[in-house]
């Protein structure tokens, strides 16, 4: 193997290490709430070790800016999506854990979702 390979091999092994634990995340955390980090944050950084893997083995300027552009793609929408799925969890009162603490937000939200 070429240290191209190796260096792909590892980019690709730390991905699935990350969307492995991602995926662990959404299995044993306790409410929507926790389980949307683990989704947002390791599943993000798990789909860009791929993308960054794929993108160093093929290796021409096209396959790597389309790579590029899939990473920024994702680091934009991945975390919003999470963000916004809690949010509505919330206005609709899905219940957290009580290991969750205090909630801040209660009271602050109006019926239509809107933050007063």
């Amino acid at each position: 193997m070429t240290l191209t390979e190796w260096i792909c091999f590892g980019l690709c092994l730390i991905g699935v290490i990350f969307m492995l634990l991602s995926s662990f995340g959404l299995l044993r955390l306790p409410d929507i709430y926790t389980r949307g980090h683990a989704a947002g944050k390791a599943g993000t950084l798990g789909i860009i070790g791929l993308l960054f893997g794929v993108g160093i083995y093929y290796g021409d300027i096209l396959t790597i800016a389309k790579m590029f552009a899939l990473i920024i793609f994702f680091l934009v929408t991945s975390p919003v999506s999470a963000s916004i799925v809690e949010r509505s969890a919330f206005v609709t009162e899905v219940k957290m854990t009580p290991s969750s603490g205090p909630n801040d937000l209660k009271g602050r939200y109006d019926e239509q979702g809107e933050l007063q």
